[in-house]
């Protein structure tokens, strides 16, 4: 356990990144070549270097905390516990006097249960899930069912989506609906949920926003819009935590997607000569994946009963000069159930069979 949780110092903040997602644990410990531990870099860590773009193959040493909690042995584990409530750190590690790492506690083995911390922090807003479209990606399942009643499992997508909000304590859910909206609404009367739904209907398509001006003025706080077809593995405290705090109009969840060229790539100049060759690069990129947290303000921007995409409403906060902010999270925390390629990789990535 200790050494998974272990980066070598000259590493690469990309394979960081990537062992964080391995280890699904929220901590690394940065160590030198005698694995004495030199500081500890966390998802926040990367995420606050991403936003202030700073690049994935920078070194680790170079963003961790050289400062880190950490204890010795005889530790007093009530003490242990204060510290990881009050600074809500999930693992703690025990160094010796060479400052190798001996062991390290961890949130379940020092609480007895598993850490959710965060991931449980309530947030109490209310949350559009937008579920108009045919979803013709997905023919021909939804020929017979809408998009959001396809199967993950034993649930459906959109049940999927919900579940991961009703831990945070969400219990107010408005779903627009187009398409087959009628069997959306037989199913949810059939299942009986403890939350609260309130359907839009659409009487027409209106793009991935339209919908949303239906609640414009009747909404006073933040609200979470999401696609029905994107499932975010993502602390939504902490999504929403980070749209206060930097007093965002609208905050985009945006998703890092690496891409390798497996060829050399040539750079051309001056009408045909060749600058360069790059071997094999790789690219990177933050892709919108369809979840925001939106001011109740922002809602009237949207044209009534027209045909409004969300970009069209960024567009619109921008040209007023509001802020829209950036919320990265890893690329494994990002689950598309839109196309059938990407549906297929989502059951491997939830262990489901089909």
């Amino acid at each position: 356990m200790i050494t998974t949780l272990m980066i070598r110092n000259g590493s690469r903040i990309k394979d960081a990144l990537l062992q964080l997602e391995e280890t699904e644990r929220r901590t690394l410990f940065v160590v030198d070549g005698e694995e004495r531990l030199i500081g500890t870099l966390t998802d926040g860590d990367i995420r606050r270097w991403i936003l202030a773009e700073g690049s994935l193959d920078g070194t680790v040493e170079s963003i961790c905390n050289t400062m880190p909690c950490l204890t010795t042995a005889g530790y007093d584990l009530e003490q242990i516990k204060t510290t990881m409530l009050e600074k809500r750190i999930g693992c703690i590690p025990v160094v010796n006097g060479k400052r190798e790492i001996i062991e390290v506690l961890l949130w379940e083995n020092v609480f007895g249960e598993v850490q959710a911390g965060r991931q449980l922090t309530p947030i109490r807003l209310p949350v559009v899930i937008m579920a108009g479209g045919k979803g013709t990606r997905l023919d021909p399942f939804t020929k017979i069912l809408p998009k959001p009643l396809i199967p993950l499992g034993d649930k459906t997508v959109i049940e999927t989506i919900i579940d991961s909000f009703v831990v945070c304590g969400v219990d107010k859910f408005y779903i627009s609906v187009n398409y087959k909206s009628k069997i959306i609404k037989s199913y949810f009367e059939e299942l009986g949920p403890a939350y609260t739904i309130e359907y839009i209907y659409e009487d027409k398509p209106l793009g991935t926003a339209g919908s949303l001006r239906y609640l414009s003025g009747k909404i006073d706080t933040p609200l979470i819009v999401t696609n029905c077809d994107v499932i975010i593995k993502a602390d939504y405290s902490d999504v929403v935590k980070h749209h206060l705090t930097n007093d965002n109009d609208i905050t985009l969840v945006a998703s890092l997607k690496n891409y390798n060229i497996p060829y050399g790539v040539c750079e051309v100049e001056n009408g045909g000569i060749l600058s360069r060759i790059r071997e094999k690069p790789e690219y990177n990129f933050l892709v919108n994946t369809g979840l925001y947290v939106v001011k109740p303000e922002t809602l009237s921007f949207i044209p009534e009963n027209e045909f409004f995409h969300f970009t069209h409403l960024i567009e619109k906060v921008k040209e007023s000069g509001g802020k829209v902010g950036i919320y990265p999270v890893s690329e494994k925390s990002w689950i598309d159930v839109g196309e059938w390629a990407e549906y297929k990789k989502a059951l491997d990535t939830l262990h489901l069979n089909f």
